[in-house]
């Protein structure tokens, strides 16, 4: 009876119960880690997508900031923005497009005129508008025979006193500190004088003020 409760006790002890592998079939193994190679493919394919994503979203918006960015100036806007403390010479040497202007200054003996005198109203011609007169005309403007011709050239270009744009009417004749008149003309904002147009107004310096324009007035 004893051996009996013996075996039976043997039996049924939880140490030596036989435990029974889970034994899955290799197709079924097989399956599972393609399956987990597949989803980490996907995985890592959508965070690639997400980066990507991101990454053309940075470009436009920086795309689009260049294109709303504003545009860089270039000199033709002169560059004069705080002039009032500096005479009208220093204020056309300062500008790169004013340079012919400042050299038939010096050349014409003015220079010191623009320092000190005034108040002058100036209407400026560009460099561009130096380089339209006809062929080897500046050249020969400069030489030092030529100084009194180009300083009858340079003061038809100044009115006395300080005159504004907004000063100017359509029609009005304005008289130089020689005595000769200019005609101006006034349409749609845009002011001209004897037919050269005003690209830049009221810059305004110590003993002045200049109007930028684009041709070289010749004395009638």
């Amino acid at each position: 009876m004893s051996r009996f409760v013996h075996l039976i006790n043997q039996n049924l002890s939880p140490f030596h119960m036989k435990m029974t592998p889970l034994n899955f079939p290799a197709r079924t193994l097989a399956t599972v880690f393609v399956a987990s190679a597949l989803a980490f493919s996907s995985a890592s394919c959508s965070n690639t997508a997400d980066t990507a994503a991101t990454d053309t979203t940075s470009t436009d918006m920086a795309t689009t900031d260049m294109a709303t960015a504003p545009a860089a100036t270039d000199g033709t806007d002169m560059a004069m923005d705080d002039t009032s403390g500096k005479n009208l010479a220093e204020n056309a040497m300062a500008v790169p497009q004013m340079s012919t202007l400042a050299a038939a200054l010096k050349a014409s003996g003015l220079a010191d005129k623009a320092t000190s005198g005034g108040p002058f109203t100036v209407f400026a011609p560009t460099n561009e508008a130096f380089d339209a007169l006809p062929a080897g005309a500046l050249d020969d403007l400069l030489k030092p025979e030529n100084k009194e011709k180009l300083a009858g050239i340079l003061t038809y270009h100044v009115v006395p006193g300080s005159v504004m744009a907004a000063d100017l009417t359509d029609g009005q004749e304005i008289t130089t500190v020689d005595g000769k008149k200019l005609k101006v003309s006034v349409s749609g904002g845009t002011v001209m004088i004897n037919g050269a147009t005003v690209v830049k107004a009221d810059v305004k310096s110590s003993n002045g003020v200049t109007h930028v324009i684009n041709q070289v007035l010749m004395p009638q």
